[in-house]
């Protein structure tokens, strides 16, 4: 038991310590809120990756091997596809067939790379240890495959829009290169991706501004499609999930990415430095945003949760 005496002595000894340390309690707490500040502004800041026109406007199909290493269309010139470092160091990977230009590129569930090819009506696959170049799939009735997503097993989606006449169609390719056309007669059908659930399908409309969520069952079968967002200005381009379910949409002509609820609720707009976001992807471990910009010939990036 301590005296009232010695409990008075502790008193002014607790006093005299907390007049003596309370300049570098001020300090510590002034450094922790400006740390905070400071983290917080640094999400979702677009900074560049790399220079302009390093890539061609072309620049389209981001996408994230399992190494962690990023990849995109149209480096330099014209049916190339560039594969960049963390620096943002870019250089050639591969030279597709003479007449093929990529567009959307995605990694199949062993590795091999599918790229869209829109010029040919085809979906190449690349041997990433070889860089052998070979149609997987061609497609005559395709108007020009533009953007892919691939489902956990293998199945892949495409978009296939027609600019000139503001439709599209939206295809399905079986683990076996099987092609069966899953709806004709939409919108300009563009930016497409699977949940990472593998439960939903997201393909928007560019033209029409629309975002339609399709559900997906054991079969991989589109099923009982919904509309989930619509826009009045600019136009959508490539889509990609978070490790969560959320959905970013690139938004052409506005320079920005939408952050939106797989229910399609809107919960952040994030401003680029150009104006015409192509495609996006994630970095590995899913901090990173990497966003493929026509009117810069570049890849823009910001950081994420």
């Amino acid at each position: 038991m301590v005296s009232g005496e010695e409990s008075c002595r502790w008193d002014d000894r607790s006093r005299t310590l907390l007049v003596t340390m309370r300049p570098l309690f001020t300090a510590v707490l002034i450094c922790s809120l400006f740390c905070l500040s400071f983290a917080e502004s640094a999400l979702y800041e677009a900074t560049d990756l790399t220079a302009n026109n390093v890539f061609t406007e072309g620049i389209e199909g981001p996408a994230v091997d399992q190494n962690g290493a990023l990849y995109a269309v149209n480096f330099q010139e014209e049916g190339t596809i560039g594969r960049l470092n963390s620096n943002g160091q870019a250089g050639l990977f591969v030279k597709l067939p003479q007449g093929s230009v990529g567009n959307g590129i995605r990694f199949r569930p062993d590795g091999t790379m599918i790229v869209a090819d829109y010029k040919g009506h085809n979906l190449l696959a690349v041997d990433m240890k070889s860089k052998a170049v070979s149609v997987w799939v061609h497609e005559p009735r395709m108007n020009q495959p533009n953007d892919l997503t691939i489902a956990k097993d293998g199945v892949v989606f495409a978009s296939d829009p027609n600019w000139m006449n503001s439709t599209g169609n939206l295809w399905k390719v079986s683990q076996d290169g099987k092609v069966e056309l899953v709806e004709s007669g939409m919108g300009t059908t563009n930016g497409i991706e699977v949940s990472p659930d593998g439960e939903f399908l997201y393909v928007n409309e560019s033209v029409q501004r629309k975002i339609w969520r399709y559900e997906l069952g054991i079969d991989k079968d589109p099923k009982y499609k919904k509309l989930i967002a619509e826009f009045p200005d600019h136009g959508l381009d490539g889509m990609r999930c978070d490790p969560v379910g959320n959905l970013y949409v690139a938004r052409y002509g506005k320079g920005t990415i939408l952050k939106l609820t797989p229910n399609g609720k809107l919960l952040r707009e994030i401003p680029l430095k150009g104006k015409r976001p192509t495609n996006l992807t994630f970095s590995k471990d899913g901090k990173i945003v990497y966003v493929t910009m026509q009117d810069r010939g570049s890849i823009e990036m910001f950081r994420v949760e």
